[in-house]
């Protein structure tokens, strides 16, 4: 059985060193873990129990966005040449960051007073419950807050959390290698899987499990699967290898329904992909596989062919297009056995074409206007997915089955009348898919404007906007999209209340994309007109660019260039007198 329970009050830490002392806790420890036995390493890939550390990130609540750069704490002197992949927390990587290799320069901080045991191993089992105390005792707070500039009394108002990272330390192909959890699954994938073959136990299992959430909290799940068993990738970048600390008790979330609907927002006439998790207790083999059918708008799509080991799960997903007009949908799922994530989700259909900016004229003033700060709005720029397989392991066994046999006088003799027998099994095989989606953003002068130079020009005249994306993936055309729809949003409207879009002159997977014929262009130019009235400066648009579509969701990317503005059109003018 999980442990749950919460940390307040005084506790008595047993410190590595085999003493005792009083402490109090600071905080509120969301963390549970597990373990099992490891398998057996050689020179070239190996681990040791005690080489860990974790992985420190002051995460702001409200928007649940890192505040310090994440720190990494550890008993342990690392060698110089590590490998490692920089200071980067499992929000970071949410919230679209890359994985970086690096060799060498690695930061990290002696603990003053020393760690557990973080990560178990078959013969040393760490101990959660020590683990909680550690990262909720006072000192060990105050001395986070002072290595993360932030005081100590801002740090614990409640308007922050701790997110805890188990880091393991081990040698991977004859190098000393550094990661958390969330980067092994990532660097896994890079490798298609030759870190897995390697390092199993560690890497997909004691590590991983090292920490989980008893209880959601920003925006991570609760782990609710095995605390021993070995994990996949996909599921340790969602729910493995962390732990949080808040500092405040707040009130409960209410329960989930038995049912939820999620509702999911899809553009008119869109290619996209609706996708659910498929879990089981039992394993489905290929002799009775699972079948999940979608249905929508009349028409049902069933996937068919699931296999998943004992006790795990996998996304099930279908490709359809949107109706061209907008209006809310409902796709029902179900499935012939196993569990689903979801059984109804309600669509809602959008035009993005209702908020073009209005016409542009010589008389536009706007004497109050403050040039607005760039947008920072969340982008997903890399997914991954998996999906299982199984392959027959044949296991012969003579079964006997000795029948005597008498001669008449007395005697007789024995004949084993048995036969063959396959007692084999299953053996599951994950294949890892990854897709990432990368833009350039181009904004020049209209080819029209008489007086530009390079990208310098007058403010009235129209500037011409072009994005190229490039969506790169292992996985079929089945699984994944290319960019569908751009929108470009401009200073002189704060970046919001008019935007303006693109036409994809190319599709698939190197799609590109042109602004829109205006048609307040005299010529009918793909153009966006500049106020005559903008400041001279630097004219900046930013442009999103979504609906790359995957099984673990959309592929967004921001991007945005700049032209620079020098006097307006009226210098453009000559008045003369009338001869």
């Amino acid at each position: 059985m999980r442990r749950l329970f919460s940390i307040f009050g005084f506790f008595i830490i047993a410190c590595m060193l085999s003493t005792t002392t009083s402490a109090f806790a600071t905080g509120d420890g969301n963390i549970d873990n597990g373990g099992g036995d490891m398998g057996q390493g050689n020179s070239q890939n190996k681990w040791s129990p005690g080489d860990d550390g974790v992985r420190i990130t002051v995460i702001r609540a409200s928007d649940e966005m890192p505040v310090s750069t994440p720190m990494d704490y550890t008993n342990k002197t690392i060698p110089e040449n590590l490998l490692h992949f920089g200071k980067v927390s499992k929000i970071h990587y949410r919230n679209g960051a890359n994985l970086t290799p690096k060799n060498g320069g690695y930061i990290y901080i002696k603990a003053r007073q020393p760690i557990p045991k973080i990560i178990s191993s078959g013969s040393s089992p760490s101990n959660i419950e020590v683990i909680k105390s550690y990262f909720t005792d006072e000192q060990v707070i105050r001395s986070i807050a002072s290595s993360s500039g932030i005081d100590f009394d801002t740090l614990t108002n409640g308007n922050y959390r701790l997110l805890l990272e188990p880091i393991a330390y081990f040698t991977f192909q004859g190098s000393k290698v550094g990661m958390t959890a969330h980067e092994a699954a990532l660097y896994d994938q890079v490798l298609s899987g030759r870190l897995r073959s390697k390092m199993v136990s560690l890497t997909h299992q004691n590590l991983p499990l090292a920490m989980f959430l008893e209880k959601p909290d920003l925006s991570f799940p609760a782990w609710s699967g095995s605390s021993s068993d070995r994990v996949t990738n996909a599921q340790i970048i969602s729910s493995l290898g962390l732990g949080i600390v808040r500092f405040k008790e707040l009130p409960p979330p209410p329960p989930p329904p038995v049912e939820s609907d999620a509702e999911y927002e899809y553009r008119t006439d869109t290619e996209v992909i609706t996708s659910v998790f498929l879990s089981t207790g039992e394993q489905i083999t290929p002799e009775d596989p699972a079948q999940v059918t979608f249905s929508v708008m009349g028409s049902s799509y069933t996937v068919t062919d699931i296999v998943i080991p004992e006790g795990d799960s996998q996304v099930v997903w279908f490709k359809w297009q949107t109706p061209r007009t907008p209006q809310m949908v409902t796709i029902h799922v179900s499935t012939s056995q196993g569990r689903l994530s979801q059984q109804t989700i309600q669509a809602n259909i959008v035009d993005l074409d209702q908020n073009p900016p209005p016409n542009p004229t010589a008389t536009d003033r706007n004497d109050s206007f403050k040039l607005p700060t760039l947008p920072s709005h969340p982008q997903k720029t890399t997914a991954s997915w998996g999906v299982w397989s199984a392959s027959w392991h044949a296991n012969w066994v003579w079964i006997s089955n000795w029948v005597w046999h008498g001669t008449g006088d007395g005697g007789g003799y024995w004949v084993d009348h048995g036969h063959w027998e396959d007692q084999g099994w299953w053996d599951y095989h994950w294949t890892s898919y990854i897709a990432s989606l990368s833009a350039t953003h181009t904004v020049k002068p209209d080819d029209k404007v008489p007086t530009a130079s390079g990208k310098t020009m007058k403010s009235g005249y129209g500037i011409q906007m072009n994005v190229n994306t490039s969506l790169a993936s292992n996985a079929p055309a089945s699984h994944i999209t290319g960019a569908q729809h751009a929108v470009a949003y401009f200073p002189e409207f704060q970046f919001s209340t008019y935007w303006r879009l693109y036409d994809r002159i190319t599709g698939g997977y190197q799609a590109a994309f042109e602004l829109k014929p205006n048609k307040y262009s005299t010529y009918n130019r793909r153009v966006h007109f500049t106020p005559i009235w903008f400041p001279d400066g630097i004219y900046e648009p930013y442009t999103e660019i979504i609906d790359a579509w995957t099984p673990d969701g959309m592929l967004q990317v921001n991007v945005s260039d700049q032209i620079q503005i020098k006097e307006n059109l009226y210098s453009d003018w000559h008045i003369a007198p009338k001869k």
